[in-house]
């Protein structure tokens, strides 16, 4: 069978896609990622719509249908239609639009599309969006938080489509369509846990008294704001000094509220007394970005050292600053409560994580000489007893959805859900996975590396980057205050997103290294984002979650929570510190993992369809070397020339990059032309028989190749900013189509010497463009496709 140009291979309609990949990211209700974080998870219309392109056949594949460039070009408009209504968030579970993407898909595939395979699943995009489009899609990661979402997502859904649920009155005449049955048992068996810890734990999350203009009454606490302390470095002084980095509370218009330390300087105290109304807040003692602090007693400066000792020895403590409380239409701030502090100080954990915390990557806190060196550290005692009890709650709520499903008249086949049952006992793990999941969730909130918003007056996530960065004050949040942390709020979230399950494709997920071991699975399109050099430390990170999810799920998935921690040694990034330091020996380990793991995609992959994985770089990648000086830049980086040099050791051919953006034009982002947060490379297997070339005539073969392709590049409406990066498509498509590329001296061309050429190459097809304008008309053009309107040296 002759080989079919996808359309993926010659043109997108990257415009559309990368605009509703941005503004997903705004998307919460419903919406996968509030299942449960992952980091740099891929936006769900970025993948479907490369999935969709890489089966769908390029009109140009078809000269008996369609002969001319025009006819040709007008297919793939309509293509492209089709791909800019399924990717609006509003079509996401329209099945009019989802079912004309699928005609065409079955059209391209004569009726029998292949499975997808990601083995680098991660936060499980890719293959949920191949189960929205009816594929079947086997996943695998080696991280288990990441097997666990992706479990959650594609695989639990479909075993029990259609199915009412059990809890006691749930059994109605309604019929429950698809995952809804489930989900509505996540809420039903949320709402108990939350009630049933609110027995036993509430009296450590005590009600407040309103003061008098207020009504006088007693008010729900939404969270007690705290101030770590240390001691003052000066001996005469010794006070405990509150480490705040800002005094304001709200700055919201019209609700303005702030705390005012009181300074007793006899007995070496502060206190604090809440304001409101329109003022600014006295000067923070914070001093500058690091861990710098003024003593509000005697104004002595604790530097970045002495800060860091008091903690590494173990001598720093808390002092409450506030109190949030739900008031009358609004939230109230109110001073601190010394009855508030002592029962705070009354928690007793039974249990916390006393597995050690990673203090070699500054990407924890408790690599920043902090002295935090176990997890539980980053919990108050009151979080521990909290996340602890509902850990235990999620193993209680098992046992009795099991109970009620048996009542309900579901079968009890005796099996598991890790051993394929799909019986009381199954349905019951299932239900419980996701509960184990909210107590994940809620952790985000529930730890003392949260952070106060004062614009938004609500708790920020830990994780509001991909870090774990120190903080100086923070909120404790109420777990049964109905706002964020709240765990039947969160449950009922979660179920949102169940309910929005894809339940028409069965789909398998399985915990995997892919640098020695696949899926089972035959003659698969392989659609993957593997890991990005030394970008994201995802082990160290989900850490984290594991601790909270090994306790709550540990018996109910013992193979995936089988290790203390995350698995670390064969996690496939490039981190020094795993190699003593030697970023040799880390690059080495990352450059043969993944062309072990690309060799052997390549020997199981269908070869009637294009290869693509996603490679996310940072801005600091542009590499000036490679700009010949009129503004038309290349990306280069060892990162980036690792991906591309694996993937063409492994055997494999790239025939397209298309930039992908996905971050919303915010802030300092607001600049159009700033470059694609990743690249979309797309690949073929390159046969075994390949032949040698020289470089002249690999030349001339980029002369001859390029201006065709870029110019369809141009009518799909690539923005002028994206072409350096489109144009490295096509350009290796003409490199890597042979086995070497030999220089002048005999020696094989490297990628950065090719990546050099096209970007040549597509300088002078663009000043053959501009060959009718003076040379400050070119020169403003230049500047535009870079900088767009903005300001620049």
């Amino acid at each position: 069978m002759t080989y079919r140009k996808k359309l993926i291979e010659v043109a997108l309609p990257i415009d559309a896609i990368n605009r509703e990949s941005a503004r997903e990211k705004s998307i919460r209700h419903g919406h996968p990622s509030t299942l449960h974080l992952w980091w740099a998870r891929r936006p769900l219309a970025t993948c479907r719509a490369v999935l969709f392109a890489q089966l769908v056949d390029d009109p140009s594949s078809h000269p008996d249908k369609f002969p001319t460039e025009e006819a040709q070009k007008k297919e793939r408009e309509r293509l492209f239609k089709i791909i800019e209504e399924f990717v609006k968030w509003e079509n996401i579970n329209n099945e009019r639009v989802l079912e004309a993407a699928r005609k065409e898909i079955l059209k391209s595939t004569g009726g029998n599309p292949p499975p997808v395979l990601d083995p680098f699943c991660g936060g499980g995009s890719i293959p949920l969006e191949a189960q929205r489009l009816g594929l079947k899609a086997y996943a695998s990661d080696l991280n288990p938080v990441a097997v666990l979402i992706t479990k959650a997502l594609i695989e639990i859904p479909p075993k029990f489509a259609d199915k009412p649920p059990v809890h006691p009155g749930g059994q109605t005449s309604r019929h429950w369509h698809g995952a809804k049955g489930l989900a509505e048992d996540v809420r039903y068996y949320g709402k108990w846990m939350r009630d049933e810890a609110e027995k036993r734990i509430g009296h450590l999350y005590p009600r407040v008294k309103l003061p008098k203009e207020y009504g006088g009454r007693e008010a729900t606490v939404i969270a007690w704001l705290w101030a770590r302390t240390v001691k003052c470095p000066n001996p005469a002084c010794g006070a405990q000094m509150p480490l705040v980095r800002s005094f304001w509370l709200s700055t919201k218009k019209g609700k303005k509220a702030w705390i005012e330390p009181i300074v007793d300087r006899t007995d070496k105290t502060v206190r604090f007394h809440v304001k409101n109304g329109e003022g600014i807040p006295p000067t923070p003692p914070k001093i500058g970005r690091g861990a710098s602090f003024r003593c509000l007693i005697c104004n002595q400066i604790a530097d970045e050292r002495s800060v860091r000792h008091e903690f590494q020895s173990k001598r720093s403590g808390l002092q409450l600053l506030a109190i949030v409380a739900e008031g009358p239409r609004r939230r109230l701030f109110l001073a601190p409560s010394d009855e508030h502090v002592t029962i705070s100080k009354s928690a007793r954990p039974k249990w916390k994580p006393e597995e050690e915390m990673n203090q070699k990557t500054s990407d924890l806190v408790s690599g920043r000489g902090y002295g935090f060196t176990h997890w539980y550290e980053l919990f108050t005692s009151r979080q521990l007893v909290g996340l602890t009890t509902f850990s235990d709650l999620v193993v209680e709520a098992r046992e009795r959805i099991k109970e009620d499903a048996i009542k309900a008249g579901m079968l009890d086949d005796g099996r598991p859900l890790k051993d394929g049952g799909t019986g009381a006992a199954a349905y019951a793990d299932a239900a419980a996975i996701y509960l184990g999941m909210v107590v994940s969730r809620i952790s985000n909130t529930i730890s003392s590396l949260a952070i106060w918003s004062q614009s938004r007056e609500q708790s920020i996530n830990v994780f509001s980057r991909q870090a774990l960065p120190m903080t100086w004050d923070f909120p404790e949040v109420n777990p049964f205050a109905g706002a964020a942390g709240d765990f039947c709020e969160t449950a009922s979230s979660m179920a949102k997103s169940i309910e929005a399950a894809k339940v028409r494709t069965p789909s398998y997920v399985f915990q995997l290294d892919a640098t020695s071991s696949l899926p089972k699975v035959d003659q698969p399109m392989v659609v993957t984002d593997p890991p990005y050099y030394d970008n994201i430390s995802y082990a160290d990170l989900s850490d984290y979650f594991y601790i909270w999810l090994r306790r709550s799920l540990g018996k109910i998935l013992p193979d995936l929570f089988s290790t203390l921690l995350v698995p670390k040694a064969q996690e496939l990034v490039a981190t020094p510190y795993r190699f003593g330091g030697d970023k040799g020996k880390a690059r080495h380990f990352f450059e043969k993992g993944l062309e072990h793991s690309f060799s052997l995609l390549r020997q199981i992959a269908y070869r009637d369809y294009p290869f693509t994985l996603y490679y996310a770089f940072k801005q600091a990648e542009l590499d000036s070397s490679l700009d010949d000086g009129n503004g038309h830049g290349i990306i280069s980086s060892t990162g980036w020339e690792t991906m591309l040099e694996g993937l063409l050791r492994a055997g494999l051919a790239i025939s397209g990059t298309w930039p992908m953006r996905t971050e919303r034009p915010t802030g300092m982002k607001v600049a159009v032309n700033a470059l694609a947060s990743s690249i979309l490379i797309v690949c073929s297997l390159r046969p075994s028989d390949a032949p040698m070339t020289t470089r002249r005539d690999f030349l001339n073969s980029l002369k001859k190749e390029m201006s065709p392709a870029l110019n369809t590049l141009q009518q799909g409406n690539i923005a002028p900013v994206d072409l350096a990066q489109s144009a490295i498509g096509p350009g290796m498509a003409v490199f890597s189509r042979y086995s070497k590329v030999l220089e002048a001296d005999g020696t094989p061309m490297k990628v950065r010497s090719a990546l050099a050429l096209i970007n040549q190459e597509l300088d002078e097809y663009l000043t053959e463009q501009e060959g009718d304008y003076d040379a400050d008309t070119r020169w403003a053009l230049a500047w535009f496709e870079q900088q767009g309107m903005e300001d620049g040296p």
